[in-house]
């Protein structure tokens, strides 16, 4: 009974320890992504609409204004978006250009 015990506390101990150095490691993750749009292709943009909801994988087409993508940061506005006035992503949502 005790190696078992010992095992599980073992196993707990290395668990806790793990979750704990991937918290700021996803932490810097974040920061050194942004939000792009007008750079997803249809359904696979990254959005997401709120506490409790997503809206990831709805955009109804490539490209779309108010869709984003997290991108590496400092590249948003270096990608392909044909429907944005520049050609390339933007750091904020923009209606389509016809």
């Amino acid at each position: 009974m005790k190696k078992n015990s010992t095992a599980a506390l073992l196993a707990l101990t290395v668990s806790s320890v793990l979750a704990g150095a991937a918290t700021p490691a996803m932490a810097a993750s974040a920061a050194q992504t942004e939000k792009c749009y007008g750079v997803s292709l249809k359904g696979k943009n990254d959005c997401k609409a709120g506490a409790g909801t997503s809206c990831a994988g709805t955009a109804k087409m490539d490209y779309q204004g108010n869709a984003w993508k997290m991108v590496p940061a400092g590249t948003c506005v270096t990608l392909k978006s044909p429907t944005s006035a520049t050609g390339f992503g933007q750091l904020d949502a923009f209606k389509e250009k016809a």
